[in-house]
């Protein structure tokens, strides 16, 4: 049997052995890394795109260039090198219907991992992004296989609904706000 490990927003795991990594992803979006030589894998959960701000203290693995890099560096050192490894990439999901999907962090990250991938050589073999639902995946390390479920919005509607009805409110109280008085 496989030992299971579930990852979390700014996680990562790599594994020798065969192993299930699993995760949950909305806008967030994780890279399977796979090495079919020596069949070794590893997977990420980037909730943002470029690099940590260290000053801040932030959990540096959340970023895309830090999560990215730990993640090769991982594998590498279980016995990986950079030639064989290709890449499967899910998440990057639009999350808030409120939101214009150009400014949503979901197409943001996914562009992020796909430039990365591309400036790095690894190869995309596989991919799941967009849309608006959340996914579950589950990747094995040792054959690179990975699992999909969806699973759609349920509370959307709602939520939207709520934004609409706040934004009008808005709307409201700032038609009758009245003059404004500048004190010199």
């Amino acid at each position: 049997m496989k030992k299971r490990t579930r990852i979390h927003i700014g996680g990562l795991h790599a594994s020798r052995e065969p192993a299930i990594i699993e995760t949950v992803l909305g806008s967030c979006v994780a890279v399977c890394l796979f090495d079919p030589v020596e069949r070794i894998g590893g997977m990420n959960h980037i909730l943002l795109p470029g690099r940590a701000d260290l000053s801040n203290f932030d959990s540096v693995s959340r970023y895309g260039i830090n999560a990215m890099e730990l993640l090769i560096n991982r594998i590498m050192a279980l016995g990986s090198t950079r030639g064989p490894l290709v890449a499967k990439i899910f998440g990057g999901a639009h999350m808030l219907s409120s939101f214009s999907r150009q400014n949503g962090m979901g197409l943001r990250n996914a562009a992020f991992v796909l430039d990365f991938l591309q400036m790095e050589s690894i190869r995309v073999v596989g991919q799941d992004l967009g849309g608006y639902d959340t996914r579950r995946i589950s990747f094995h390390t040792d054959t690179g296989e990975v699992l999909l479920k969806r699973i759609p919005p349920l509370s959307s509607p709602r939520i939207d609904l709520e934004e609409r009805k706040y934004l009008n409110q808005v709307r409201r109280e700032a038609r009758n706000s009245g003059d404004i008085v500048l004190f010199a």
